[in-house]
């Protein structure tokens, strides 16, 4: 695995690793980590292991703006970035990869991995950029309106932040009104549900049918709008298809398994 940093927005540090498959031909993977998340969070380093023995290139990283730093990568030590993160902060910095892996790999086949908002991510950068050959979705959110109420948005504006609780570190995360402010005047770019009537790329969505974070009628949503897509329900699965942090392999869910044995049978079609 080789580790290396890149600029991303506001010339901010955007941490990747590579793991390169031994197969010169092979396409790459690029994955995006979702609200909250870090590249490696729980099964991640496990499920890029696991492309790389499939002869698939993996290149995870950090958002630029995550709320983590080089040298504190898997801890919430920057809060005041993650307030001032916003979706077209991560758009630019999943640019920022691709460009990289482009000018410095000569990939011709790149595919989007995402989870969550990674995952909402990687749809919004697929419907606008021809040179992603395929997605797959994990457990993606379709609507980043959906959860703001006018109540809270009154509130959010007054306060100029909200905040939401992470139950794993206990700690409360900013987020400042900027936020909302950059998906209102964005929004045509940012709509998922109009950017994925776009999308002409195959499209792979996973969703678990015991999902308390994002509600399964997201996939559905999604599935009606994207041409050439697949879905996928796991049954009795949660947000993270039942792993966890930190994840040993000891305790690696049949959940977790299915989903990547689908995702590896839909990448070799």
């Amino acid at each position: 695995m080789k580790s290396f940093v890149i600029k991303g927005s506001n010339n901010k540090d955007i941490f990747c690793d590579l793991r390169l498959s031994d197969i010169k031909e092979s396409p790459i993977i690029i994955f995006s980590h979702g609200f909250k998340g870090f590249k490696d969070w729980g099964p991640f380093n496990f499920i890029a292991d696991f492309f790389k023995q499939s002869n698939f290139s993996f290149l995870k990283f950090n958002f630029s703006h995550n709320g983590t730093t080089i040298d504190d990568a898997n801890n919430f030590s920057d809060l005041n970035s993650f307030g001032n993160n916003n979706l077209s902060k991560e758009l630019f910095d999943l640019n920022c990869v691709i460009d990289w892996v482009e000018k410095n790999l000569f990939y011709t086949k790149i595919i989007l991995m995402g989870h969550s908002r990674g995952a909402g991510i990687s749809l919004l950068k697929a419907s606008a950029d021809n040179r992603i050959s395929k997605v797959i979705s994990l457990a993606s959110v379709s609507d980043f309106n959906k959860k703001i109420t006018n109540k809270k948005l009154a509130l959010w504006k007054e306060k100029g932040v909200a905040y939401v609780f992470n139950s794993r570190t206990n700690q409360q995360m900013p987020i400042f009104f900027q936020f909302y402010e950059d998906l209102q005047k964005n929004l045509s770019k940012l709509s998922i549900l109009e950017r994925s009537k776009k999308i002409d790329q195959e499209v792979l969505l996973i969703h678990g049918d015991n999902d308390k974070t994002v509600n399964i009628s997201s996939i559905f949503d999604l599935f009606s709008n994207i041409k050439k897509s697949k879905k996928i329900i796991v049954k009795d699965a949660d947000h993270v298809f039942n792993s966890k942090h930190p994840f040993l392999i000891n305790d690696y869910p049949k959940e977790l398994k299915f989903v990547l044995h689908e995702s590896l049978k839909f990448l070799k079609e």
